[in-house]
Parts: C-alpha cells; structure tokens; sequence
C-alpha cells in the first residue's frame, strides 16, 4: 500500500522538481539540505537563498530580450524592482547586481536609494520610477533627489494636484509619468482603481498641465493591474485600452517613449503550479508592436516592475510541530511552535497559500491535519493547500520530531508582519538566515537577525529596566 508521505507527494505532484528535491528522507531546496540548516539554527527560522532573486531577475530579462528579437521591436526593456516587496538591504544588493533599476512607493524609500547611490549601488543613470499617492514628505524627498542631480527619476502622477506640488520644489526640467486609473475585475468591490487617473481625463490632464508647462516633459504612461500579468480576456482588455491611450497621446506628445506594464508575474504558490511565462511576454511584445504599428507611432521603451516575482521566491519559513491535539472525531490539530497571523501574515489576511511539505520524515505513514499557530486566536491557522481541500503530513509522534516548511514566502510577509516590532500574542519574530554561494558555488549561511526577546519587546511597550 502506497501510505508514505512520499507516496503521496509522488502520486500527486510530478516530483522532484528544479528547486525541490529529495535526500534520503528529508527536504532539499536548490541543494540546500533543509535539516542541517533546522540543526544548526533551530526552529523557527525564516530563511533567504539570494541567488534566486537573480536567477529570476535573469530569466525575465531572457524572455523581454527572446521577444524583442523575434518581432524586431525597436524599443528597449527595464527591469524595475517595487521595493516595497521587500526593503531589506541584502535583497537589495543582490538584485542591484543585475542593471535593474527601482520603483518606490513611499517617502523613506528615497532615503533608502540615496543611501544605496552613496555606496555606489545605484548611479544616476539608474531609473527611479515613484509611484504612489504623493505629500508633504514624499514630495519633499523626489524633489530632493532630483535637485541632487538625479535626472532619471520619474515621479508618476497619481493624482491632478501633484504636477503643481513638485514644480513648487524642483529647480529646472523634469521628468514625469502618468498612470492610468484601470478598470478592475468585475469581482471586486469597486469598479475603478483609486489609483492614478481615469483614460478619458488623461489626454486632457497633459493638455491642460503638462503641455502648457515649459519645465515638465512627460515620459511615461504607467499601466498597473492589481491582479498581475495574467492570460485572461481582463487583463488583455485593459492592455488594449491602454495602449489605444498611449498611441493617442503619443501624436500630441513627442517626449512620451516609455510605456510601463505594472503589474508582477505571479510565483509558484504550488507545486502544480503552471504559467508560460514566455507566451505571455511574447504576446505583450506582439500586442504593443501591432498596436503601435497600426496607429503610426513608434514603439515605446518598455519597463516592468516586479516585486514579488523578484524576491517572492527566494523566501521560506520552517517550523516544529509541537504537539497534537485530537478535538472531535475528524479534526486533528497540529500545533506549531510559532504564528501564521505574525510570521505569514498574508496567509490569514487574504488566506494565501504557499507551497508546504513536510522537511523531514518522508518515509513516514500520512494523516491529514490542520495546522494551528501559537496565539489564542481563531484565525492563527492553515488548513489547505493551493490545489488541495486538505493538509497531509507525516504523522505526530511525539518522540520523532517533525519539521514542516513553507516556501516561496519572501516577498512582503516580514513588512506586513511588522519585521522587528510588536507581535500578535507577543509571539516573537523567528531568527532569519541569509543563505548564498561563494565564488566556487558553496552554499554559506549567515544570521541576519536573531529571535526576538522579551526585552526588545518590553522596551517597545514602555517597559524599560
């Protein structure tokens, strides 16, 4: 009889896969024997392997480059990396190593590009693309940065009034983008985006604010779907909106050469997961080119702003199961030694799901279980995966230790979460490994940040010795 947790993971997923294999009967991801790493640091750990960051950053890059050739698009392609994925400077200085260039969100996040120019990371050449609805402080720190000479910072509109709020501040000519209001799916809760602004007012916005502005030139036309790049008949509907306004205000606007399709490429979330990654940016390519060439405009730069594909998988969470309990005749709950609500909060936010085995014991008999967190709320749980209505695991036994991993979880989850800060429950924050290889391609781990104290957390609350 085929009762093994491996049995089970073989019968249902096509396994091993690239990143994930087996070694004996413990979990390796990219080579990385998961156990070691649990006997090392112990548990619960958070984990980053940077080499994916540019691993996907490099495939990305193949594919825009793939397409470009193949329909002779005369435009050229930026990576951008939407920082607000994850700050973290080590994500940072990997993905800076690959000529990408930076979408910001938020004021602090030009303290952060300054403090990356100042050690030489990023030069003015690099693109900084601002997004995001823009006061007092935001404003203040893009009209810093471009006063400092910083001329290929392009602040995206949001909104009628912030052309008026940076011309106030920057000294000379400067760049700008507009973002397009897009129509969201008809399954959310409201009909457009309260982002950027609406088709219909944008060509009379440059008219009456841009053109008639000696100091302002518009650059860009930013397209961001809430929803990512998806093969849906939404998302090439609003494509084609799109660019039908890109090519109407391209034969007003001269300066206008760069369209940018925001909006990330979904990660795996499972290991039957499947995207062609390549037909969708082919086609993108396509689409722009016919468009552009029917209406008689050139074709633009594109750009892309990826977060969670560039940093998303790169990321893992490893726990203890600390014991079981049985509360009625169908429910077994697994209880680990830490919190979904503080560590993955996007799994009880917008229940979430990423890809979950067992690390260790794969030789093991199965039962199926629901997996609850350390904090006395109802929602600190996890009770299915992607494709499956139900959670399967090595069986409890309270004498072999068993160890469960979460992946593909880098991007966000430490800033909703609060990374260093008060936890739900006053749970602490696992330690967090930063895991590379050296020049001769061995794999070295480091600590990045240590399990929280009580201490560190009595402090924020007011309780100082």
């Amino acid at each position: 009889m085929n009762t093994k947790y491996i049995d089970l993971i073989n019968q249902t997923y096509d396994f091993p896969q690239e990143e994930f294999t087996l070694n004996t009967a413990s979990l390796e991801f990219h080579g990385i024997d998961l156990m070691e790493l649990v006997e090392e640091y112990g548990a619960p750990l958070k984990f980053t392997y940077l080499p994916k960051i540019s691993d996907n950053i490099g495939r990305a890059k193949n594919w825009f480059a793939e397409a470009i050739k193949k329909h002779e698009y005369k435009g050229n392609y930026n990576y951008c990396y939407c920082t607000k994925s994850s700050h973290f400077k080590h994500v940072l200085n990997e993905a800076l190593k690959n000529d990408i260039h930076i979408e910001t969100s938020s004021a602090f996040d030009i303290d952060i590009v300054e403090n990356l120019k100042l050690e030489g990371k990023i030069t003015d050449d690099t693109f900084v693309i601002c997004n995001g609805f823009k006061r007092d402080q935001y404003v203040k720190n893009i009209t810093r940065l471009i006063n400092n000479g910083h001329k290929n910072c392009i602040p995206i509109i949001d909104n009628y009034e912030e052309i008026g709020l940076l011309s106030e501040g920057i000294k000379g000519k400067f760049k700008v983008g507009i973002r397009i209001a897009s129509e969201e799916e008809p399954k959310f809760e409201f009909y457009t985006s309260r982002l950027g602004i609406g088709y219909k007012n944008i060509v009379p916005f440059y008219k009456n604010q841009i053109a008639v502005n000696k100091n302002v030139e518009l650059k860009m036309l930013h397209f961001f779907i809430n929803t990512g790049i998806r093969d849906t008949a939404y998302y090439w509907n609003e494509l084609v909106k799109c660019l039908k306004v890109y090519t109407n205000l391209k034969k007003i606007c001269p300066t206008l050469d760069s369209l940018n399709i925001g909006g990330g490429f979904p990660i795996k979330n499972s290991l039957a997961f499947d995207y062609d990654y390549e037909y969708m940016v082919d086609e993108i390519v396509n689409q722009i080119n016919i468009t552009c060439d029917e209406a008689d405009v050139p074709v633009p730069n594109i750009f892309t702003e990826f977060g969670s594909f560039t940093v998303g998988e790169s990321g893992g969470a490893i726990y203890e199961v600390l014991y079981q309990k049985q509360q009625n005749d169908r429910e077994k709950w697994n209880m680990i030694n830490s919190s979904f609500i503080t560590t993955l909060p996007d799994t009880w936010a917008i229940n979430k799901r990423f890809i979950m085995m067992a690390i260790n014991r794969w030789n093991d008999e199965y039962e199926r279980v629901l997996l609850g967190g350390l904090t006395c709320d109802s929602d600190d749980y996890y009770n299915s995966e992607q494709h499956m209505a139900a959670i399967y695991l090595p069986k409890f036994k309270k004498e072999k230790p068993l160890y469960i991993g979460f992946f593909n979880t880098g991007a966000y989850q430490e800033t909703i979460g609060g990374f260093g800060g008060l936890q739900h429950c006053l749970i602490p924050s696992p330690k967090h490994i930063l895991i590379d290889k050296d020049a001769d391609g061995n794999i070295t781990t480091k600590l990045f940040s240590n399990q929280q104290t009580s201490e560190q957390l009595l402090n924020i609350l007011g309780y100082e010795h």
